[in-house]
């Protein structure tokens, strides 16, 4: 991980390779070309206040995650500046003079950077720092853009041989206007720090082979990080799942070599007022199984256990900041593959809860794992669950590669969790769940079908979870097909592959439960 510093060192005599700094496109109501961010003033005083001119010269128009490099100017210790696209500039009708950037925007930006940057040992970012937010994003920016998965370059843990097959991320970067000894600007640092260490982490699974992770060694990497950072953890293999009676785990791991998980994570304070629990999908490998995924649908389904992937890092994460709040996480790990011991389209599997479901598709397995674990999450009788899954293509139909679909069994909750995810910057889209869909679920052999409606699929599917929550309890459900895996070229923070998509709106969801401002 880059390591960050808060600096109140002038940007002049700081000696780093690179000096980023913010450029807009300028507001309607100034000019309208090309304007510096604030934090760049000393940049922009050394070039005697021609920097803009310059940059446009350059080609530069201040578009978001538009980037435009040159030399320093004479007195500087760093030899270059880093001009990075900011969107819009910000305005204020009734205060101009206050008119403050995005953290979004400034998150984008500083990711942007920090990639652009790859291969540099320091880097100063004189990016706008109004208060601790925008800290906060700025580092959150640098950690999430820096990061690279190299655990399959080269020669094993060979460094050297890794260099020669892609840059080494940026290893420091100087957050400039920075308050080192105020609390409010370290703690916004630590919560970064946290909270994109824990995301890198996601990643890092997301991104893992699944002939290295298979339900087993999943659930090892999660039980090593628990006890790392004090949470409880109980792994119920096959044994302990088929005396329990998880139907719906075991039937979709019966394919597999690679036996299923339930991993649950229990992290608690002693101020807590209220309990959340968080509920991921950890299809390790999905095939489709005995309904086999045609060619082409295959290559990224290593990526179907993003959903477990973010719990395990939320639950890590709230630990991590110390939040006043109790955080459960289920994740229910299982591998779907084709095999003479595979669940069979017809079959019928008895759940966690009691209730037979009718396997019609058994690609549609997603909703058959989180079941169990919805059921077992719900008889500890939480303020709210809030599963995530990877569940259907037809969120991505809806809503495209970049974002969530929000589904709940309360109208208020399902607005909080959207609320949350645009506070930290994630696209989510609120969906229904329409009463009427639930009757194509009917099976005439059991008491529910795993399939309905072709159209509007991405909500039948909502509409199987909620059948396993419990009674009276809130519950949200977060389709993350979309942006779960990123297939295209990086953008923002973003990079190619797991993105760690939902774990920052889970961890802003469990701190807004600990200070109250959550239902």
């Amino acid at each position: 991980m880059t390591a960050l510093t808060l600096s109140t060192a002038a940007a002049p005599g700081l000696r780093a390779d690179a000096i980023v700094i913010g450029v807009a496109k300028g507001a309607a109501s100034t000019s309208g070309g090309l304007v510096v961010a604030p934090g760049a003033e000393a940049v922009d005083k050394a070039y005697d206040g021609k920097l803009a001119g310059v940059l446009e010269t350059l080609g530069a128009s201040g578009a978001e995650g538009e980037v435009t490099k040159l030399p320093a100017p004479a007195g500087f210790k760093a030899p270059l500046v880093v001009a990075v696209g900011l969107g819009a500039e910000p305005e204020d009708p009734e205060d101009p003079k206050n008119a403050t950037y995005d953290g979004e925007a400034l998150r984008k930006a500083a990711g942007v950077a920090a990639r652009a940057l790859a291969g540099s040992k320091k880097a100063a970012f004189a990016l706008p720092l109004g208060d601790a937010g925008d800290v906060g994003a700025v580092a959150e920016g640098v950690l999430l853009g820096a990061y690279a998965f190299d655990a399959y370059k080269g020669n094993g843990n060979n460094a050297q041989d890794k260099k020669k097959n892609g840059k080494a991320p940026l290893a420091e970067a100087a957050l400039l206007g920075g308050k080192p000894r105020d609390k409010e600007h370290k703690a916004a640092i630590e919560r970064a720090t946290a909270v994109s260490e824990e995301l890198n982490r996601a990643r890092d699974l997301i991104n893992t082979p699944p002939n290295d992770l298979t339900p087993e060694s999943f659930a090892a990497i999660a039980s090593a990080a628990a006890k790392e950072h004090g949470i409880k953890v109980q792994v119920l293999d096959e044994k302990a799942l088929t005396k329990g009676g998880y139907g719906g785990i075991l039937g979709v791991g019966s394919g597999s070599a690679a036996g299923p998980r339930l991993v649950k994570l229990t992290y608690t304070s002693s101020k807590a007022a209220k309990h959340l629990a968080f509920v991921g999908k950890g299809i390790t490998y999905d095939s489709g199984g005995i309904s086999l995924k045609p060619a082409g649908h295959n290559e990224t389904m290593k990526c179907d256990m993003s959903g477990a992937a973010a719990v395990f890092a939320a639950v890590v994460a709230a630990a991590r900041i110390g939040l006043d709040v109790n955080v459960t996480g289920w994740l229910a790990l299982a591998e779907n593959m084709p095999s003479g011991s595979a669940v069979r389209p017809g079959d019928v599997l008895r759940m966690y809860s009691g209730k037979t479901v009718e396997v019609l598709n058994t690609d549609a397995e997603g909703r058959l794992v989180l079941a169990d674990a919805l059921w077992a999450a719900s008889q500890e009788k939480p303020d709210a669950i809030v599963d995530v899954a990877t569940l259907t293509g037809a969120m991505v139909l809806a809503l495209g590669n970049r974002t969530f679909g929000v589904m709940a069994n309360d109208d208020a909750f399902r607005s909080a969790i959207v609320e949350a995810a645009e506070e930290v910057g994630e696209a989510s889209w609120p969906m229904p769940l329409p009463e009427h869909l639930r009757k194509g679920m009917d099976s005439p052999t059991a008491d529910l079908a795993n399939m309905g409606e072709r159209m509007g699929s991405g909500l039948v599917a909502g509409l199987f979870l909620r059948e396993f929550v419990g009674e009276g309890i809130t519950w949200g459900h977060l389709d993350i097909a979309g942006p779960a895996f990123n297939e295209g070229g990086p953008f923002g923070y973003t990079p190619k592959g797991g993105t760690g998509s939902a774990v920052r709106t889970l961890v802003r969801l469990a701190e807004l439960t600990a200070s109250g401002d959550l239902g």
